[in-house]
């Protein structure tokens, strides 16, 4: 149990040719609030709607980057992924902030939202929790007039599915559908189950650390052991699906390297949107001015 635990760590490190872009944009941190502003001034940038406007064919790039971590070369820890999947929060959390007009926010909120039922609906629970977690961010969801142009039904059935009361119950319930399916499927595509990343980690964690691998008779916990092997076994299938989707280059480089806000940057862009409601939000919007201009 021991070397396969170091095997499922070992594959769970596997981060993808994307590791050298994700290093790159930290590498041009610094150049990013020029280039955003710089866009969301002069009303002439790409946008991921000018990249892709079909949210189920960008669920399927999202596929194939999720898919590319599990596979590519080993590294010596996990920063990698979970670099990816801040980063697609972020992403989304970008597209639906920086622009001027509400409609277009409306319409940037409408799609990530359809992006967010398609991967589902294909089985990346992972990317679909990093769409939620953008949209949930405080910069987003105080955007009252953009979401009140918005028919957020669809967004409410998918926060229900993934939401984290009763230890995920919803989402573990669909993801046991998702393997169910996997397990019949006479397709690679009904085959694909892309776990909710860090709480597959936290499971392992606990399991590995909060039960005794003997029993105080000085048995072996065959009943841990088997609940190991059972995740490990799963998670070992999953990894190796092939992604059937046709790879866009164009969407895959716009989603691994366009540049994104940064926290302060978000709430900035959110404040000059729709302006600040309270003296408290005045005030965060006056020192986020004399931060981003520095």
């Amino acid at each position: 149990m021991q070397q396969m635990t170091q095997r499922l760590i070992q594959r769970l490190a596997a981060l993808g040719q994307y590791e050298e872009a994700i290093a790159t944009l930290n590498a041009s941190a610094a150049e990013r609030p020029t280039a955003l502003k710089a866009k969301q001034q002069n009303g002439h940038r790409n946008d991921v709607l000018s990249i892709c406007d079909d949210a189920f064919i960008l669920a399927q790039q999202l596929t194939h980057i999720e898919l590319s971590f599990f596979r590519k070369r080993k590294t010596t820890n996990l920063e990698a992924y979970v670099a990816w999947f801040n980063r697609l929060s972020y992403l989304v959390a970008t597209e639906i902030c920086m622009p001027v007009k509400k409609k277009h926010r409306a319409r940037a909120l409408e799609f990530f939202i359809d992006v967010a039922r398609e991967c589902y609906n294909i089985g990346n629970f992972n990317s679909l929790m990093a769409i939620i977690s953008g949209m949930n961010m405080s910069p987003v969801s105080r955007l009252k007039k953009t979401w009140s142009k918005v028919n957020t039904d669809k967004f409410d059935i998918l926060e229900h599915q993934m939401d984290p009361s009763s230890n995920f119950s919803n989402y573990r319930t669909a993801l046991r559908g998702a393997t169910q399916r996997s397990i019949t499927a006479h397709s690679n595509q009904e085959k694909i189950v892309i776990p909710f990343f860090s709480l597959l980690i936290k499971d392992i964690y606990f399991l590995n650390e909060g039960c005794a691998s003997r029993l105080p008779n000085g048995h072996v916990n065959f009943e841990k052991l088997w609940d190991l092997a059972k995740q490990v076994s799963e998670f070992l299938v999953w990894r190796q699906v092939m992604c059937p989707f046709e790879r866009d280059r164009k969407i895959l480089q716009y989603l691994v390297t366009t540049p994104v806000f940064t926290e302060d940057e978000l709430h900035l862009a959110s404040y000059e949107t729709e302006g600040p409601e309270n003296h408290l939000e005045k005030d965060s919007r006056r020192s986020l001015r004399c931060v981003t201009l520095l």
